[in-house]
């Protein structure tokens, strides 16, 4: 389908976005932590019900549902977004802002916040699902929506995954996603390959032999042997990694007794490390279990150290035909607000988990956020990374024109294979 047929079918069909914009309110209003997303997933299968067109599969893999339009033969195309908040206080000062408390996973009580724009990506694709009903005269094929829960922890797509999504609705012929992000409102980024990078997140538990401060000659000091480690790990991506290749290693954490007095018997370390490509992350996994193993031998140790897995993070790229042909498609529609060779971020998504399971080419790309006086007015002083971006309590997207473009360009994506 050639893109101004795309383009005239898209403006053929007119969607106001003013209840949209009331919802994006109220799910920012009511965020839920990663496998709580119970009341945001009822909210949008009540939403989809209302537009009589879609088979509708709840509660996959925890809170995730999919929403299945057969419209005729022809491909099979799956958009996805992601439900859960995180456990920030929100300080934007918005009306309406969050005021939810929840307990976490370890039952502590935490202030919740969309700090990272999946309530825009939840509006965009059930707004663009609704225009997607309303053209379904002028394509053909089936339109299968994905709403994931627990993307911040890098489990909710695989949980949908080992759920049996796939025996649920149609394995799709291509899948698309989207992120808002600290860049200015109204733009809209791709690239060829790799988007986004891996991230991988663990905890290390060291032991030694605890005891009084004055009797170190009787301990074996857990806390000299993870600052040891600390500090050999920050040889592995300075010594080890290819300098033409991406690898960043962070210990986040380091957590060791209560008492000033007191050697602990043990410490956890909680590491992130970030990579592109698989052999590079390997060789980091490596890397660390040596360093670690070996100060642990040299320390004396009684007891071999704990590597406890608590996040994982694939990289997201972007199949090289899906990549053209949304680079033609979009620049068409956009015109000037898209950039085809957006720059790589060194944050994650777990969204390509939905299609490397399967072997379904993907497509991901990113949606400005930020105020566009704002923004201009930041790059003229060259502070645009002063911006409050994804994660940040100040995180507060502008909703126009961020939605009118998201919801555009899921269609887009669709129509430019539902022919």
């Amino acid at each position: 389908m050639a893109q101004t047929a795309v383009s005239d079918i898209l403006r053929s069909a007119s969607l106001d976005l003013a209840p949209y914009e009331d919802l994006y309110r109220y799910f920012h209003a009511h965020p839920e932590l990663s496998l709580q997303e119970e009341s945001t997933s009822q909210t949008i299968a009540a939403k989809l019900s209302e537009l009589h067109a879609f088979d509708i599969h709840t509660n996959i893999g925890g809170f995730g549902l999919a929403g299945v339009l057969r419209n005729g033969p022809g491909k099979t195309v799956l958009l996805r977004a992601d439900m859960d908040a995180l456990p920030v206080k929100e300080i934007t000062g918005l009306s309406y802002a969050s005021t939810v408390t929840m307990r976490d996973a370890d039952g502590v009580e935490k202030p919740v916040m969309h700090a990272c724009g999946h309530d825009m990506h939840i509006t965009c694709l059930l707004a663009a699902a609704e225009k997607l009903v309303r053209l379904r005269d002028s394509w053909s094929g089936t339109l299968i929506v994905v709403f994931q829960p627990n993307e911040e922890r890098g489990a909710g797509a695989q949980a949908m995954v080992n759920d049996g999504l796939y025996d649920k609705i149609p394995i799709p012929d291509y899948a698309f996603g989207q992120h808002v992000m600290r860049l200015r409102a109204g733009t809209i980024g791709s690239r060829f390959g790799t988007i986004m990078a891996a991230a991988d997140s663990m905890k290390i538990t060291v032991f030694g032999r605890g005891g009084h401060g004055s009797l170190p000659h009787h301990t074996i000091d857990p806390v000299l042997l993870a600052a040891h480690i600390v500090v050999r790990l920050q040889g592995i991506v300075s010594r080890e990694v290819d300098p033409s290749d991406l690898g960043v290693l962070t210990v986040g954490s380091l957590q060791a007794g209560q008492t000033e007095n007191i050697i602990a018997d043990r410490a956890d370390i909680g590491i992130d490390f970030r990579s592109v490509k698989l052999e590079t992350r390997e060789k980091i996994i490596a890397s660390v279990k040596r360093i670690v193993e070996a100060e642990c031998v040299a320390s004396g140790s009684p007891k071999k150290p704990i590597f406890t897995p608590t996040r994982r993070f694939p990289p997201t790229v972007n199949e090289d035909a899906l990549a053209a042909t949304l680079k033609k498609e979009f620049g068409e529609y956009f015109g000037e607000a898209f950039d085809g060779d957006t720059p790589r971020t060194n944050v994650s998504e777990d969204f390509s988990t939905l299609a490397t399971c399967r072997d379904i080419p993907c497509s991901f790309w990113f949606l400005g956020g930020i105020d566009e006086k704002l923004w201009d007015e930041a790059s003229v002083k060259g502070t645009t990374e002063e911006i409050a971006g994804n994660h940040s309590a100040l995180f507060a997207p502008v909703i126009q024109p961020t939605m009118r473009v998201g919801v555009d360009a899921l269609c887009v994506a669709a129509l430019s294979y539902l022919k």
